[in-house]
């Protein structure tokens, strides 16, 4: 299947490698193309084309015209309003972007290891922060701390959105591929760096809706709250769940999150100003909580709640708030990096982000892939989320009526 908006085209190649497939498939890919070039490609592919990935990119690379391909593996794929869960196959995205400059970089945990200042990263990518609108990044999960990585990405990049993923693959040999034109890598990560014409946007679908009030850390230390609103952690916890309706409560028990503010100078806090993390622990001998970050003295705290209805609703919310705010920018296409925690597994149904993303940007071409970890902005910093829906967006910089005048 595949789908064009004359920017960009995406589609799902599936079943176990057939070179004169692959290559027909490629070509009628291009064709339904209406754009006069390929600015450039994203692919991904099971595992199952482990061996002769190197072929397959080159295959895709001659046939349907691709100057730069990037891309990686995953058990999981999405093109357009499909995902591809459990057979293989491989995805192919083709956007053309108008007056767009890309630079593409590869780097590795030894450079992560030896970066002693912000200025590394741009000579070693060859971009500065003022070359750049932002970044598309897929990183392999095994052999890259990409906590450790994204730390230093956002000192280097202040304020610039990084999209993209972790790898999934072999998870028993703890092997991943990442892709860069004809190149195959199984460590490190790819970015993309878009600068001219286009800049990426899009949507963090981190899958939960806030409930109680929002409270003020007054007691952290480490990954430990001891005292919410000057009181014991728990207790707040435990009012906060009491209060619930009953049907609420159902929904909650087992799903429990922690939302922290990441822009504390907001008049009110809504759905997305959140940093959603897990709830990893509770003791009501001493009154704190145990969660999957560390959170500081004064941020503020609400708590969240994560199942399927919520994550529909979330998504759905996000969407329908960024096409309002993008539709007089014309979108050139996008890609979606889906957390493994959800699509059949989480929703029961099939396709859930790929059709959703696809209802609120019809004939956009978007390409992605299930990840092990999900990357993207909150507020004007970038996160490595779980359970997430990230969608980047390539949008022209300009308003159409403004282009137009």
């Amino acid at each position: 299947m595949s789908s064009t908006n004359g920017y960009s085209v995406a589609g799902i190649s599936e079943g176990n490698l057939d070179e004169e497939a692959i290559k027909d498939w490629a070509r009628g890919l291009r064709e339904r193309l209406s754009a006069p070039e390929v600015t450039f490609g994203l692919v991904f592919m099971t595992p199952h084309y482990f061996e002769e990935s190197r072929n397959v990119l080159e295959l895709l690379r001659l046939h349907a015209r691709i100057p730069i391909l990037a891309g990686c593996s995953s058990n999981g794929l999405i093109a357009d309003g499909r995902e591809l869960e459990t057979r293989p196959g491989l995805t192919l995205g083709l956007y053309y972007c108008p007056e767009t400059h890309l630079d593409v970089c590869r780097f590795t945990e030894d450079q992560v290891n030896n970066a002693e200042a912000s200025t590394f990263w741009h000579s070693k990518s060859g971009v500065t922060p003022e070359q750049s609108n932002g970044w598309l990044v897929f990183v392999d999960p095994f052999h890259m701390d990409g906590e450790a990585w994204l730390r230093q990405w956002n000192q280097a990049y202040p304020a610039l959105p990084v999209f993209g993923g972790l790898a999934s693959g072999d998870h028993s040999a703890n092997r991943t591929q990442l892709y860069w034109n004809g190149d195959v890598y199984e460590e490190g990560g790819i970015g993309i760096s878009f600068r001219g014409r286009t800049s990426l946007t899009g949507v963090i679908s981190q899958g939960c809706t806030p409930i109680g009030d929002t409270w003020t850390i007054t007691k952290a230390e480490g990954n430990v709250i001891h005292e919410i609103g000057n009181r014991p952690a728990y207790q707040v916890l435990l009012e906060t769940f009491d209060e619930l309706p009953p049907e609420a409560k159902k929904k909650t028990r087992g799903n429990l999150f922690v939302g922290i503010v990441v822009n504390e100078y907001l008049d009110e806090f809504h759905r997305g100003d959140f940093l959603i993390r897990n709830l990893i622990g509770a003791d009501p001998q001493t009154g704190s909580l145990v969660v999957g970050g560390f959170p500081r003295n004064g941020q503020t705290l609400q708590f969240q709640r994560r199942d399927a209805e919520t994550a529909d609703e979330d998504l759905q919310t996000l969407l329908t708030q960024t096409a309002d705010r993008l539709q007089n920018r014309v979108t050139y296409g996008g890609c979606l990096c889906s957390c493994n925690g959800r699509g059949q597994g989480l929703f029961g149904v099939p396709d859930h982000d790929a059709a959703t993303v696809q209802s609120h940007f019809r004939d956009l071409g978007v390409t992605g892939f299930f990840c092990n970890g999900e990357i993207g902005p909150v507020g004007d910093q970038n996160f490595l989320h779980g359970y997430t829906a990230s969608l980047a967006l390539f949008v022209d910089r300009q308003e159409e009526n403004a282009s137009q005048a």
